[in-house]
């Protein structure tokens, strides 16, 4: 039967390889974004995660068109790195409101419909940065780390409402962001990584999917890593 998904940031990268691998499975699938246009066959709902307001409105959207979310995927993010020195506060707050604060918003809202179906999957996409940490990326490897704790406190709260939160930790995945770097930076960085080479964004989103289904019905307040071994042993 097919279940009402929501994917956050679903318009480009690793988000819309994972609202895909859902339509493929045969779910009704809805993805916000904040800008250009929602991707073709998929219901697109013009969102910013940092606005209550823009939040409640998508998911009135969203469950007019598919019903109340049963699968909630967080992975609206930004980025804005900067060294800590010339990091202005409002650089660091924007980051981890947009990241943390919008899942919380997200995860909040979709609660509703999933307490009343006595069911419900939330995975929250975190990175390999919350654990590793990384240069320049103080504001938004704190956002990715606060997932973590945020994630496993709502899946004790929530578990025995039959609902599962779990978090997807990526390594570095080929998208246009990762496509931008310096060609030198990129060959640095996959030397770094055990297997050698980029993610594929559809091998995000299988993970994805499994955590959503029902053989990982009994996995609940787990971090799973896709990032070909970079972050082991965090």
């Amino acid at each position: 039967m097919a279940r009402s998904v929501l994917v956050t940031g679903g318009n480009r990268g690793i988000g819309l390889a994972i609202a895909r691998e859902f339509a493929e499975a045969g779910d009704a699938v809805a993805v916000t974004y904040r800008s250009g246009q929602p991707p073709e066959g998929l219901f697109g709902v013009r969102c910013d995660v940092t606005s209550t307001a823009e939040v409640d409105a998508a998911f009135e959207k969203v469950e007019a068109e598919h019903g109340p979310v049963e699968v909630l995927v967080a992975n609206a993010g930004i980025t804005r790195d900067t060294l800590l020195p010339m990091m202005k506060e409002e650089t660091f707050a924007e980051v981890v409101d947009a990241n943390l604060t919008g899942a919380y918003r997200v995860a909040r809202r979709a609660t509703r419909g999933m307490l009343r179906l006595k069911r419900g999957r939330m995975v929250l996409i975190s990175s390999v940065v919350a654990m590793l940490g990384a240069a320049g990326q103080s504001n938004y490897a704190a956002s990715k780390a606060g997932m973590i704790g945020f994630a496993r406190s709502v899946a004790r709260e929530l578990g025995s409402r039959g609902i599962t939160v779990n978090v997807v930790a990526p390594g570095f995945v080929e998208t246009d962001m990762t496509a931008e770097l310096d060609p030198a930076h990129r060959e640095q960085i996959r030397k770094s990584i055990p297997l050698g080479r980029y993610a594929d964004a559809g091998e995000v989103a299988r993970v994805v999917r499994f955590l959503a289904g029902d053989d990982a019905a009994y996995i609940t307040g787990a971090v799973i890593p896709v990032d070909g071994g970079l972050g082991m042993g965090h």
